[in-house]
C-alpha cells in the first residue's frame, strides 16, 4: 500500500489523502486521471483522462506517465513517457496544478505489514526531502504562526509552476514556518550567489496576502532592466536553470508603494504587458479573495496566446467574478492559433472599447518602459486625469535635468503594519485601494567641484553633476551593492559622514529613522559641493 496526500494548487486549503493498493488491482497498477473510474481522480480539463499510473514490482512502487497531453513531473524531472520512476516517502509527482506526495510505503511479507517511516534526519538525501520539509504548516498550529512583515529572510521552494515555455512561477514556504505579510503589488529582493559573486535582484510577489502561508514569484527568461550591472539574463536564466524544488534562497524585504492598497477607488484599470502582469496578478487575487466590490477592468498585451501568462486563472476569475472584465490583445499571430479576440497594442479606440469610463478610474500600468511610454502618451492625449495614473518601474528611473537644483529630501513615510492598516479602514469603505505615485526630485544641472569621498576605500571621485554616487563609486572602483537602481529595494544604502546630497526620484527603501542617521541611497543620491560616505 502506498499512502499519498494530493494537494490542489488552484485551491491550497484543499487537501486529501489517498491509499492506493496497486499490488492488490488488476494487472498491479492504479490509474491516475480525470475519468470517474481512475483509482486517482483528478477534476482539471487539462488532465488527461488516463494521465499517469502507479504500478507495483518486485516489492516497490513506481510512477509512469501515460503519454499525457501536459506531461508529468517527479520532483524536478519531467517524466519521460512510460518510463518507470521508482517512489520513495517524500518524492513529489506533479500533474498540471495537482501535487502529489508519497507520505507512507506500506509491504506485506508474510501477511504482515511493514510500514516504511523513514526518519528524514538518517534516510532522506538532499534531493528527496521529507514531507515534513514540504509541508510544514500541516505540523504547526496555525494560532502559533508568527507574521513576517519585513526584513531579511530564508526560504525554501515548495513548487515550481511552469506558466508558459518560458515563464516560471517559483512557490516558497519559510522554515519554522511563517505568514506573509506584503501589500498587493509589493516586491521583494532575492540575494543570491552566482559563480562565487553576490547578486541581488528584485521581483515583484505575484500571489496574494490573503493566502499568508506561501509566498509567489513570477520570472521570465529576460534581460535585466536597461543600465544594470547585471549581465543580461543572469538571475533569470539562473532561476530557471538552478532553482529546483527544496532550494533555499536568502530574500528581504517587501518594499514598493506600487499597490491599490493605499486608498480607496471604486473604479480600477489595469493594464499590463509581459512580465509586468505580476503585480497586477497580485493585487487581482487579492480584491477578489477580500470580496471587494470594485470594479475593475484587466487589460493585458501578450505576444501570442500562449505567452498569456496566468491565462486560465484569468479567465477563471473572470467567469466567477461579474466586477472583473478580461480584455487580452496579442502582437503577433501564431499558425493554428484561432484567436478570436483583439489583436495590436492598446490605442485610442481599444481603449474606448474595453473602458468607455476609463476616465473615471484609475489606472495602474506595469510593463517593459517603451509600452509604458506609450500608454502614458495616450493617455495624456485623451485627456486622463493624470493624478489618478501610476506606473511601476523595473529599471533605473530616467534623469531629469532642470534649471534649478532642489536639495530638499523627501521624508517617508513610517512603516505602518498590515494589520494596522486593515484596521484603519472604516468597516464600510472596501479593502482596494491606490498608491502614492512616484515622486521625481530633479537633478541639478552639471555642476563643477562635486566630489564624493569614500572613507573606508580611501578613494576620491569628482563628478559634474550627472552621476549618482554609486556611479561615481563604480568609476573609482568602490564596490557598492544595488540592485533596483530607482531607490526602491535599498541594497545600496549607505552613511552619509560628511557633506550634503540630493535626490533624483523617491527613496522608498528609506526609513524615517534611517534618514535621521545620516543613510543614503547611493543610486538615486546625487553631491552637493564635498560628500564623505561611509563606504
Amino acid at each position: 500500500m502506498i499512502k499519498v496526500k494530493v494537494i490542489n494548487s488552484h485551491d491550497p486549503g484543499e487537501l486529501k489523502e489517498v491509499e492506493l493498493k496497486p499490488e492488490a488491482a488488476l494487472n498491479k497498477q492504479c490509474l491516475i486521471g480525470r475519468l470517474q473510474n481512475c483509482h486517482l481522480v483528478l477534476n482539471d480539463e487539462a488532465v488527461s483522462r488516463m494521465h499517469g499510473k502507479i504500478s507495483f514490482r518486485d516489492g516497490n512502487y513506481y510512477f509512469a506517465d501515460l503519454g499525457s497531453k501536459a506531461g508529468s513531473w517527479v520532483n524536478a524531472e519531467s517524466a519521460k513517457v512510460n518510463q518507470d520512476y521508482l517512489l520513495k516517502i517524500g518524492d513529489l509527482i506533479r500533474i498540471n496544478g495537482f501535487v502529489i506526495m508519497v507520505l507512507e510505503i506500506t509491504t506485506e511479507t508474510d501477511n504482515q505489514a511493514t510500514v516504511i517511516d523513514l526518519a528524514p534526519s538518517k534516510h532522506h538525501p538532499p534531493e528527496h526531502p521529507s514531507p515534513q520539509q514540504y509541508m510544514p504548516l500541516a505540523l504547526v498550529d496555525p494560532a502559533e504562526q508568527p507574521w513576517w512583515q519585513k526584513g531579511d529572510l530564508t526560504v525554501r521552494c515548495l513548487q515550481i509552476i511552469n506558466e508558459t515555455q518560458d515563464v516560471k512561477t517559483f512557490r516558497f514556504v519559510a522554515d519554522p514556518p511563517i505568514l506573509f505579510t506584503y501589500k498587493p503589488g509589493q516586491f521583494v529582493t532575492l540575494d543570491l550567489k552566482i559563480n562565487g559573486e553576490q547578486v541581488l535582484r528584485s521581483y515583484s510577489i505575484s500571489s496574494t496576502p490573503s493566502k499568508p502561508h506561501t509566498l509567489e514569484i513570477t520570472v521570465k527568461r529576460v534581460p535585466p532592466p536597461p543600465g544594470s550591472d547585471i549581465p543580461p539574463g543572469l538571475v533569470s536564466n539562473w532561476l530557471h536553470d538552478n532553482l529546483t524544488v527544496g532550494s533555499e534562497i536568502k530574500l528581504s524585504g517587501p518594499m514598493g508603494k506600487f499597490t491599490c492598497f493605499a486608498n480607496p477607488a471604486q473604479k480600477l484599470l489595469f493594464i499590463s504587458a509581459g512580465s509586468g502582469i505580476t503585480p497586477m496578478m497580485s493585487m487581482s487575487r487579492w480584491l477578489c479573495d477580500t470580496g471587494s466590490n470594485c470594479n475593475i477592468i484587466f487589460f493585458h498585451c501578450a505576444r501570442s496566446p500562449r505567452d498569456i501568462i496566468f491565462r486560465q486563472e484569468l479567465e477563471l476569475i473572470s467567469a466567477q467574478h461579474a466586477n472583473f472584465n478580461l480584455a487580452v490583445s496579442i502582437t503577433r499571430r501564431e499558425p493554428g492559433d484561432a484567436w478570436l479576440s483583439m489583436t495590436g497594442r492598446l490605442s485610442d479606440s481599444m481603449l474606448q472599447l474595453i473602458a468607455p469610463d476609463f476616465r473615471e478610474r484609475t489606472v495602474y500600468v506595469c510593463g517593459p518602459n517603451a509600452f509604458m511610454e506609450g500608454v502614458k502618451q495616450m493617455l495624456e492625449g485623451m485627456e486622463f486625469p493624470m493624478q489618478n495614473y501610476y506606473e511601476e518601474s523595473f529599471g533605473t528611473p530616467k534623469k531629469e535635468k532642470k534649471s534649478e537644483p532642489v536639495a530638499s529630501k523627501p521624508t517617508p513615510p513610517a512603516a505602518v503594519g498590515f494589520k494596522e492598516m486593515l484596521n484603519k479602514l472604516p468597516a464600510s469603505e472596501p479593502t482596494p485601494s491606490v498608491s502614492v505615485p512616484h515622486v521625481s526630485v530633479p537633478v541639478a544641472p552639471s555642476a563643477k567641484g562635486n566630489v564624493v569621498i569614500f572613507s573606508k576605500a580611501g578613494k576620491e571621485t569628482a563628478g559634474d553633476g550627472d552621476e549618482s554616487i554609486l556611479e561615481l563609486a563604480e568609476q573609482g572602483g568602490v564596490k557598492i551593492r544595488s540592485s533596483c537602481r530607482s531607490g526602491s529595494c535599498g541594497a545600496c544604502k549607505k552613511r552619509k559622514l560628511e557633506g550634503e546630497t540630493r535626490y533624483q526620484g523617491e527613496p522608498e527603501a528609506l526609513e524615517d529613522d534611517e534618514h535621521k542617521e545620516g543613510y543614503i541611497l547611493t543610486c538615486i543620491s546625487y553631491p552637493v559641493g564635498r560628500v564623505v560616505v561611509d563606504a
